[in-house]
């Protein structure tokens, strides 16, 4: 194979799901760009303009910023993201929470802020609710 069949190799975006299991251990930053499944431990921070899941294995210590992330593990940090979050039953979540959309399911913990960011409505402009919530049923 030829250097430039391995340059167009390179510069497909990628479309598939990425999977890092819980024996995975990363000190640093996190990045990608479409799909993640994550459920091992980070000291650091994820950023992406992707899909983040967390699952129940994860443990997060550091800033997660995404398009969209679903949590059933844990995060020790602050979470913002374009879309939404859902905090699954197990999840726990020791940060601020900045989303235009918030689901918490019955089960979760959520020890920190939440501020609510909707989509810009036309006439209206743009509304931003907050609140405090110290621990979820």
């Amino acid at each position: 194979m030829n250097l430039n069949n391995i340059t167009s190799l390179v510069s497909e975006p990628s479309t598939s799901k990425n999977i890092l299991t819980s024996d995975v251990e990363l000190t640093g930053t996190l990045k990608f760009d479409s799909e993640m499944i994550f459920d091992g431990k980070l000291d650091g921070e994820i950023i992406s303009e992707g899909v983040l899941t967390l699952g129940k294995n994860a443990v997060i210590k550091g800033e997660v910023r995404t398009k969209s992330v679903t949590i059933h593990g844990t995060v020790n940090g602050n979470v913002t993201v374009q879309e939404r979050c859902e905090l699954k039953s197990n999840a726990e979540l020791l940060g601020d929470l900045k989303a235009m959309r918030i689901i918490i399911e019955e089960g979760a913990t959520f020890i920190g802020h939440s501020e609510v960011t909707p989509a810009k409505t036309s006439g209206l402009g743009s509304r931003s609710n907050s609140s405090s919530i110290e621990s979820a049923a």
